[in-house]
């Protein structure tokens, strides 16, 4: 049974193109529409790019007091980058900005790299297009404007970054399997293996595929979120 105004967690995983706010105003407005109540309160745990899918926690009544622990969980994520290039945003939400050699790259060279720079704690500085406070404001508001942007390295961890599958020599492609501490920025992740393997790179794909205990296989489909909730026995009066 199911008390959303009380407080439950639903694990969605998120589609292309969509916000975390716009999940999380989705969630709320089916669970209003049900309950024929406007008094539901909803928050996300761990904000996800518009650009990338996979598990987003969503948390109504008291278990958005949880919310800040459900972000320390690890996080998994699947990431497809480009070499041989780089964006302003790091990722495709900007166009190519700059053009490097990659042709020097080999696959021994990836797994030497990745093991030797990006596993353990390490320094990292996010990406301006970023919700990165600078001066209290979003960092993301002033790149935009075209201002410059400094932000510091944050201190992170890597547990585990492994590659997937390779396309060099034919493409400068690569998917990688990363686990890693919350705050890591996989945007800059890819800038930054570009830089170690003396070239450029940018992500073009992103999931998330673990956040904490929750995997994006046993996750609820957006578009079929409203279905779902039918078919669950929800209790509408909150516990006193």
């Amino acid at each position: 049974m199911l008390n959303p105004i009380e407080g439950e967690m639903f694990c969605v995983d998120k589609p292309l193109g969509w916000t975390s706010f716009a999940v999380v105003k989705k969630v709320r407005g089916t669970l209003r529409k049900m309950l024929g109540s406007g008094n539901v309160k909803v928050g996300h745990a761990g904000t996800l790019d518009p650009l990338a899918t996979g598990v987003l926690i969503v948390c109504t009544g008291r278990m958005t007091k949880q919310i800040e622990q459900l972000q320390a969980g690890v996080k998994e994520y699947i990431a497809d980058i480009r070499l041989g290039a780089t964006t302003p945003s790091f990722d495709l939400e900007t166009e190519i900005d700059a053009q490097y050699p990659w042709q020097h790259i080999t696959r021994e060279q990836i797994d030497e790299v990745l093991q030797s720079k990006f596993v353990g704690t390490i320094e990292q500085v996010p990406p301006k297009f970023s919700a990165c406070k600078v001066d209290g404001k979003p960092a993301y508001k002033l790149a935009r404007k075209g201002k410059d942007v400094e932000i510091r390295p944050k201190t992170l961890v890597i547990d585990e970054i492994e590659v997937l599958a390779c396309g060099l020599p034919a493409e400068p492609t690569l998917q990688v399997r990363v686990v890693c501490s919350k705050g890591t920025y996989i945007r800059a992740l890819a800038r930054d293996i570009g830089r170690a393997l003396d070239s450029g790179g940018y992500l073009t794909a992103l999931c998330r595929t673990r956040s904490g205990e929750q995997r994006v296989e046993n996750c609820i489909e957006l578009d079929g979120f409203e279905e779902w909730l039918a078919n669950q026995t929800i209790e509408t009066n909150e516990d006193e």
